[in-house]
């Protein structure tokens, strides 16, 4: 920081003015959004003004931490309108907030905003938000090797070491999990001990650890410095989706847990009660029997062909990993290799039908898969060049294949998130075929499709949202695309996305109509009653977990529903004190039961860890 000096009664400090501050005129009618993780000292930095009257051209001012004004300027231009009560929003431009701090907004007759941090590193600020995201995944650990952390985690699920295996059950219809009959058991014992817990309950999913950990494994390759906590956290993660698939049959596992008991009421399922996982191994009635020893279920019978998107998800994540294992042990990473091909060898591929994610379906209704195949075929072809593997040159020419193919059936309608991987399919074909002049081209032109359908939106919407926050995923969709907008900068060396992506960050943590950071510790107003089991059951705070935000307004005219047994009440009294902000087809409600907007899962931490990389 430069020296301060005084000049008659104002203090000057780096080129802002500092002036101690009278009382502040009461704050009433709206409020002003920051983002509560906070900026970069040389960054772009904008705060949001939502009000109920028009604020464009009057003063407002930022105080630091001891009261002292900073900083003063104009309210910009409105973006829009909000909801019928906040008829006006307008964008403060803070980018000449340089000096390290802790400051807030103030606009007189509006509101304060929250505090927050000007950081001379930003990225140090967006390595702190990874790092509690990454611990999110080691509060879900399931089985013996658990970590005590902030919810006290013990063993759960040690039944898991010698489980069934069932056929896929027959459910009521394609909406509901509840099965009809008995299961049909099939096979076993397997070793399906260990994994995460998918969300805010204990079934662990193939589809979402391969994807999840195809996140973390990236994030541990393109970190500027190695990583400890995302490579030891991927490293747990690879050893249970290794264990799902069982080589010398050729078969893959891709559930272990039912979401709900049949409809003849025989026995219960994993949502049908609110407990600690740890309970499950004591329980005796014959009802439970099914969370005591949970089912597992295959993807296809013994040495059949996989859905394709399973395929190639789970191959990419067995190559991102041998890519970063290689830099220290190529034996290990040759062996993750051989997984990742064997798997990959496996993908059905004509005459492929609806997917395979989860069961029911419904919980996961992914429609495309040319993407999976790319992102396998293309990790393949990366670890396979680092390995000085001779099939590099052909697993290039499949990434490039299905490449093509994507493009030709499914591209053009969604960004990077759970249900299409093609943006870092993309970036990571254009490093393995950086000769091939016109596949880079053509593949740099679709990320910017992708982006273009982010800043098409983002230039219409008045806090700059790429993401549509009146449906499910908003905030993974918002962290996809400023992950998106970084690859594409690496791939290609333009920064035309920069802007947006910060946009993207800004607004995951606060910078919304909401006022809300979506990463639970992360900010001064994050989400509070996250939809999780052992947080709710414990009463204490799961550090990093990332949740849905935002959804459609429709989802909730006819009420959250009452407590199930075991939930406690969050928040106590039951108010939902963001009805206010309500608008534009969207509303979020931070309440235990709302598992539309305040349920955490591991594909959301998964990309915002891959999104905040440095």
């Amino acid at each position: 920081m430069k020296a301060i000096r005084r000049v008659g009664s104002v203090v000057v400090a780096g080129g802002l003015v500092l002036g101690l501050v009278g009382p502040v005129e009461a704050a009433t009618g709206g409020a002003v959004r920051v983002n509560q993780l906070g900026y970069g000292a040389f960054d772009g930095k904008s705060a949001y003004v939502l009000s109920e009257g028009a604020v464009t051209g009057k003063s407002f001012s930022v105080v630091d931490s001891r009261g002292r004004r900073v900083l003063t300027g104009k309210v910009g231009a409105e973006l829009g309108e909000w909801n019928a009560k906040y008829q006006h929003v307008s964008q403060v431009d803070l980018t000449r907030l340089w000096v390290p701090g802790t400051y807030r907004v103030e606009v007189p007759g509006v509101a304060s905003s929250p505090a927050f941090v000007v950081r001379a590193d930003g990225d140090a600020l967006a390595t702190s938000a990874k790092d509690k995201a990454v611990n999110f995944f080691t509060e879900q650990r399931d089985g013996a090797n658990v970590v005590p952390g902030s919810l006290g985690r013990q063993p759960a699920h040690l039944t898991d070491r010698a489980a069934q295996v069932y056929e896929t059950p027959t459910f009521v219809n394609p909406d509901t999990d509840q099965t009809v009959g008995e299961l049909q058991r099939v096979g076993g014992p397997v070793d399906v001990e260990g994994g995460w817990y998918d969300a805010g309950d204990y079934l662990k999913f193939t589809h979402i650890a391969a994807y999840s950990e195809s996140l973390l494994w990236a994030s541990a390759r393109d970190a500027r410095r190695p990583d400890r906590k995302v490579t030891n956290e991927a490293r747990h993660g690879l050893k249970w989706l290794d264990k799902m698939w069982d080589e010398k049959s050729k078969t893959l596992y891709i559930q272990v847990g039912v979401g709900t008991g049949n409809a003849e009421g025989t026995f219960i399922g994993d949502h049908d009660i609110w407990r600690l996982p740890e309970a499950d191994d004591h329980l005796t009635s014959p009802a439970e029997r099914h969370l005591r020893n949970r089912p597992v279920f295959r993807a296809a019978d013994p040495g059949q062909l996989i859905s394709p998107n399973l395929a190639g998800r789970t191959a990419a994540a067995f190559a991102l990993a041998a890519q970063v294992e290689a830099r220290t042990d190529r034996r290990l990473a040759r062996k993750h290799l051989e997984t990742a091909a064997q798997i990959f060898a496996q993908a059905k591929t004509t005459n492929v039908g609806q997917l395979v994610t989860s069961l029911p379906f419904a919980f996961y209704p992914e429609s495309a898969w040319r993407d999976d195949l790319e992102l396998g075929a293309a990790e393949l072809a990366l670890a396979a060049q680092r390995l000085g593997d001779r099939r590099a040159a052909g697993w290039v020419r499949q990434a490039s294949y299905w490449a093509g193919q994507y493009l030709e059936h499914e591209a053009g309608g969604d960004t990077l998130n759970l249900y299409d991987v093609s943006a870092l399919a993309h970036a990571d074909l254009i490093r393995a075929a950086r000769s091939d002049r016109a596949l880079v081209a053509k593949l740099s032109a679709d990320l910017r499709a992708q982006l273009a359908i982010g800043t098409t939106r983002a230039a219409q919407d008045p806090f700059r949202a790429g993401a549509q926050y009146d449906n499910f995923d908003a905030v993974p969709h918002t962290f996809g695309l400023a992950a998106t907008a970084r690859l594409y900068r690496q791939v290609t060396g333009e920064r035309r996305y920069d802007t947006f992506g910060a946009q993207q960050i800004d607004w995951a943590f606060g910078a919304n109509a909401w006022g809300v950071s979506f990463m639970v510790g992360v900010g001064s107003n994050a989400g509070q009653c996250p939809h999780h089991q052992i947080g709710n059951i414990l009463g204490r705070q799961v550090v990093g977990a990332v949740v849905n935000g935002p959804n459609s307004a429709d989802l909730f005219e006819e009420g959250l529903g009452d407590h199930l047994d075991g939930m406690n009440a969050c928040p106590a009294n039951g108010v939902d004190q963001y009805a206010e902000f309500t608008g534009r087809g969207s509303r979020y409600v931070d309440d235990v039961r709302s598992w539309q907007a305040s349920e955490p899962a591991d594909d959301f931490a998964a990309i915002a860890v891959y999104a905040l990389t440095r």
